[in-house]
């Protein structure tokens, strides 16, 4: 059934936001069961001999970093440059090869999604419900539209239509020139829900979009109109907590699969001109999935880190070393596996063998996102607003 509706027939839907955290730590808490557990520790980090040369090519710091709302801001890449914002309103636009400042908007706004960055145009999200457009050379804004609630997940151009999605389960369509309302899609979202949505995936015309009730939905960039709605993860359990099944993690497409995951126990490949399953494995992961040609990759919720293969979820190595360290979602840099954690290191990983190569410190307030690997260059924001630079050469 199409569920595009105007904007006069809309109704915000209120909704229960939780910390990420918060769930993590309930069961030690006793709310649901009366007994009560220890909080894991996190693994200690070993010592060992490092083989694979990383270097900080650059760092500068953009602003405040994250902030405790439960947001989780990531720099973006586009034609040279590196975008990064805070939560502040900071923007900041950099030469992604020598780190140097090009522009710097101070916009005040309570950013909380983005920056995306693509065809000169910077978007981003905030908690006042709306979207903001910047020229990527000047920093200038273009335009500002007004959505239905709190903006937590990248905003994403795709065939001159900026798509939106809303904590309280709304898809926008606007238009990439003006910001004017061009589609909604609405769809209900449970009343408890981890604080975060999936970023909106888009390919060929065609968005993906990954909901709190387990399903996933398919619509036309163009119009907003849905090509498939499938429920992936069936919530089970007594109590709301119980039932949590968030699709909250980036997802990933490559060829026809597309691969999510959700935050509980589930990964999936399912085809993407349908929503049909190909396979799944029971692997949960709040943060989502980074693949590349053959491969996948995923911290799950324990801090375990997994390679697999992308097409049959064969289990190629897991490292458990970094066991409730709150990893970040990996990234496939070349031949190798990073992946950040909440003391600010990057762990560096042979991909072949799954074996640690490199550790680098970032910050010791953690890290703000994923790392992102662009060519030869890996880019990460620190949650005290560094936004860091590393390349890895040769071995040691």
């Amino acid at each position: 059934m199409n569920r595009v509706v105007s904007g006069t027939a809309a109704r915000i839907v209120k909704r229960l936001p939780v910390l990420i955290m918060s769930v993590f730590l309930l069961s030690a808490c006793g709310w649901f069961g009366g007994k009560k557990e220890q909080v894991e520790v996190p693994a200690e980090l070993v010592d060992f001999q490092q083989v694979l040369d990383v270097k900080r090519i650059w760092r500068i710091n953009i602003g405040k970093g994250n902030s405790n709302q439960g947001i989780s801001l990531a720099p973006a890449f586009d034609s040279g440059r590196v975008f990064a914002a805070d939560y502040r309103g900071n923007i900041l636009a950099v030469d992604a090869e020598t780190g140097k400042q090009q522009w710097r908007a101070k916009t005040k706004l309570p950013i909380s999604a983005g920056p995306s960055a693509a065809e000169g145009l910077v978007l981003v999200g905030t908690l006042e419900g709306t979207v903001h457009a910047l020229d990527g050379t000047s920093g200038a804004q273009r335009w500002q539209a007004r959505v239905s609630s709190e903006v937590l997940s990248t905003p994403v151009l795709h065939d001159n239509v900026v798509i939106v999605r809303c904590i309280d389960g709304r898809v926008f369509g606007l238009d990439r020139n003006s910001g004017d309302r061009l589609w909604i899609f609405d769809q209900a979202v449970p009343r408890l829900t981890l604080r975060g949505n999936s970023t909106p995936l888009a390919r060929a015309g065609i968005v993906y979009i990954g909901y709190d009730g387990g399903q996933v939905v398919a619509l036309r960039a163009e119009d907003g109109s849905e090509i498939w709605n499938e429920p992936l993860v069936a919530p089970q359990g007594r109590s709301e907590l119980e039932r949590l099944v968030d699709f909250d993690g980036r997802m990933a497409l490559v060829a026809s699969d597309l691969y999510v995951a959700n935050y509980k126990s589930t990964l999936l490949a399912v085809a993407a001109n349908n929503g049909n399953r190909l396979w799944f494995k029971d692997v949960g992961s709040a943060t989502g999935v980074v693949v590349d040609r053959l491969r996948l990759a995923l911290s799950d919720n324990d801090g375990s880190l997994w390679l697999l293969d992308r097409r049959s979820g064969a289990t190629l190595w897991k490292q458990d070393m970094l066991e409730f360290r709150g990893l970040t979602r990996p990234a496939i840099y070349g031949n190798y596996v990073v992946v950040g954690d909440m003391e600010g290191y990057l762990h560096w990983f042979d991909i072949e063998t799954g074996n640690l190569v490199a550790r680098s410190k970032t910050d010791k307030d953690g890290l703000a996102s994923a790392p992102l690997s662009v060519g030869t260059t890996l880019y990460v924001l620190a949650n005290n607003g560094d936004l860091v630079a590393y390349r890895a050469g040769a071995a040691i």
